[in-house]
This record gives C-alpha cells, sequence and structure tokens, in this order.
C-alpha cells in the first residue's frame, strides 16, 4: 500500500472516529467545517484525497489536530516520529513545504511544523477557530508574516506569536529561502 493510500484511508477511519465521539452527524460536520456533505461522504470512504485546507477545516470543526487525522498508528503515550515518516502536506515546484513534525490532542489539538518557503513564494491561511495561536520561530532567512493584511517582518533568530482567528499569509518575499518552526495550539470543542 502507497503512503498516499495509507494517509487517505487513516484519514477516512479518524475523521468517522471524530465525528462520531464528537457526535457530529455528517451535515453538522459539514456546516461546522464548511465543506460539502458530499466532500465528508467520499473522505469518510476513502474515496479521495482532499486538500490540506480541507483537512485543517474539519481537524478544527472537529477540534483535533491534523496529526490525529492522518495518524495511521495509534501507540503508547511516547510517540516518537522519525524524520522519514514527517507528512509533507504542501509544496510547491520551486521546492518551498512544510512539514507537520508532531501533535497532540491535551488539552486540545497542539501541532508543530517545519516549513521551508523559497523566494517569492506564500502560503495563505484561512482563519482558524477563535482561541487558536500560532508561535512561529525564524531559523534562516527572513519571513515576512501577513495577518489581516498587515505585514509583519520576522527574521532569522526572531519569533513571533498571533491569534490566528483572521486570515494570515506567510511569505518569502527574500532573496534566500526561509526556514522556519511553527508551533499551532486550537482550543479543545466546546
Amino acid at each position: 500500500m502507497s503512503d498516499l493510500e495509507l494517509l487517505t484511508q487513516s484519514l477516512a477511519r479518524n475523521v468517522r472516529h471524530w465525528r462520531s465521539v464528537r457526535g457530529f452527524t455528517l451535515d453538522v460536520l459539514a456546516a461546522r467545517a464548511g465543506v460539502s456533505r458530499g466532500m465528508l461522504i467520499q473522505i469518510e470512504q476513502a474515496r479521495t484525497n482532499p486538500s490540506i485546507g480541507t483537512i485543517v477545516k474539519i481537524g478544527d470543526a472537529l477540534g483535533v489536530s491534523v496529526t490525529t487525522l492522518l495518524d495511521y498508528e495509534r501507540g503508547p503515550r511516547v510517540r516518537i516520529v522519525p524524520a522519514e515518516r514527517a507528512v509533507r502536506l504542501w509544496h510547491t515546484a520551486s521546492g518551498s513545504y512544510n512539514r507537520l513534525l508532531a501533535g497532540t490532542e491535551a488539552p486540545g489539538p497542539l501541532e508543530i511544523w517545519d516549513w521551508v518557503l523559497m523566494p517569492g513564494d506564500e502560503s495563505p491561511a484561512e482563519p482558524h477557530p477563535p482561541g487558536t495561536v500560532e508561535l512561529v520561530h525564524v531559523t534562516a532567512g527572513e519571513l515576512t508574516l501577513t495577518v489581516e493584511g498587515e505585514d509583519h517582518l520576522v527574521p532569522t533568530g526572531a519569533s513571533a506569536t498571533f491569534e490566528a482567528n483572521v486570515p494570515h499569509v506567510y511569505a518569502n518575499r527574500g532573496e534566500a529561502p526561509m526556514e522556519m518552526m511553527m508551533a499551532v495550539s486550537v482550543p479543545p470543542v466546546q
């Protein structure tokens, strides 16, 4: 079985599981996530490979991390994610990418990401649920972080934190690759 098939089946199983745990019908989850009922049916039947944006919306609506939705190895309390098993969810032809390194559900979803943005690339993000906080630490290059239309420059060695319930964009407007670590904390579903 290919990695993509494994992830598709894991996503199907985990969306069904967490929808059941939350007591959501397909219609309720569709409305909360802003995703069509038909798309959810296809995801739960492992008949489609949705975009990362769709997966994030579903995770936010369920109050679980992307890591949890894509997890295919439920294990002991200590979970090691080897470098080669980090999930690459977004990339561009010029070499930009992000990797989901790890995540947890206590007390709400918490994720840590490894990002590389090549010069000229950007990645827009839709608003997360209220109470979501993102933290970034730039390890190389310079990040242009745009939050609600306002640009903030984050140079090598600097960090930033912001409330991510508004539109935001990660961009590299410099001439060298930009590398950063990002943590995302989403409040638990009420």
